[in-house]
């Protein structure tokens, strides 16, 4: 999920009980880096499936061979969105982001008004508490989670989906979208309010552990372990807001998959990049593959011999 901040400045971010499984992958080391692929195929259909981030930092190298040829191989790329221009975004975020007549403070109880100041002044936010007053709750969240991020030096220009984007569109090849970024921003805005500030309440519970977890989830990510990404992030928004984990996730999911079966209808080969969460877990847009009877099948990287049994094979 994207959004600009109101003063346009660019930011990527989605919704935090997934988030971090998606950051997962900004501080992954280049040389070992190998994001999970996947694959669904019939007799005249393949469709790739990648997971994403939306920051990264410069330089950060996370192609690998199966990959190349997968991109090469895909006359057309899905993205979750394409029409995320600054202007777009900043004028979404300004209509369903802020709410002056209801300051943030007065939906929180005194103790979570304590964390709130706390956790603006951890991540750095400018305009401090005062900023996220005139903020709906799920903005507030977002924004808490993704500020360090930012100042930081973490690029959106150098995010796994622009990347997509620009070599795709390099070689004359459609990019198009699963959703709109209204669409995407409603996920949240039109969540009840209780539901709101039950993000809002995660994302400050989780305000200590962030870092540790973020660590866990770099490792994960490093190795393409989907298991380990599920354990970590899904499972607890899974178990600790339900409603959310529905929403904003196994919804989605659901969706995608039946747009997927649909493509598996016309020949050709399609690659599709969407966060990486929704690749994870019991309730994965693969699962929901299976349960129609499409079967989604892992890529895994070639195994390298160790240089012994190299040596002794060149003899």
């Amino acid at each position: 999920m994207q959004w600009t901040r109101p003063d346009a400045s660019r930011l990527h971010v989605r919704w935090r009980g997934v988030l971090l499984a998606l950051l997962l992958e900004l501080l992954a080391t280049p040389a070992a880096a190998h994001p999970a692929l996947w694959v669904v195929r019939d007799t005249d259909t393949t469709i790739y499936l990648f997971g994403t981030v939306h920051l990264l930092p410069h330089d950060t190298a996370w192609h690998f061979p199966a990959l190349d040829r997968a991109l090469d191989d895909s006359q057309v790329l899905y993205l979750e969105i394409t029409d995320d221009d600054p202007a777009h975004m900043a004028a979404l975020v300004l209509q369903y982001g802020m709410d002056m007549a209801h300051p943030l403070s007065g939906l929180l109880s005194p103790f979570d008004r304590d964390r709130l100041d706390r956790a603006a002044r951890l991540a750095h936010v400018p305009g401090g508490m005062a900023a996220l007053e005139v903020m709906r709750p799920w903005l507030a969240a977002l924004t808490l989670t993704v500020a360090p991020l930012t100042q930081a030096g973490l690029d959106p220009a150098e995010g796994v989906d622009r990347q997509l984007r620009s070599r795709m569109e390099q070689a004359g090849k459609p990019v198009r979208a699963l959703e709109t970024a209204e669409e995407q921003i409603r996920f949240l805005a039109d969540m009840p309010r209780a539901m709101q500030v039950a993000l809002l309440r995660s994302t400050l519970r989780d305000t200590d552990r962030a870092a540790v977890d973020l660590q866990a989830l770099i490792g994960a990510w490093r190795d393409g372990d989907e298991a380990a990404i599920a354990r970590l992030e899904n499972a607890s928004l899974r178990k600790d807001e339900p409603a959310l984990y529905q929403r904003l996730l196994v919804e989605r999911n659901r969706a995608w998959a039946k747009r997927i079966a649909a493509l598996l209808a016309r020949p050709g080969t399609v690659f599709i990049a969407v966060g990486a969460a929704h690749l994870a877990g019991p309730d994965s847009v693969q699962v929901q593959l299976a349960r129609t009877g499409i079967a989604a099948g892992r890529k895994r990287p070639a195994r390298r011999l160790p240089m012994q049994a190299l040596d002794s094979s060149s003899k």
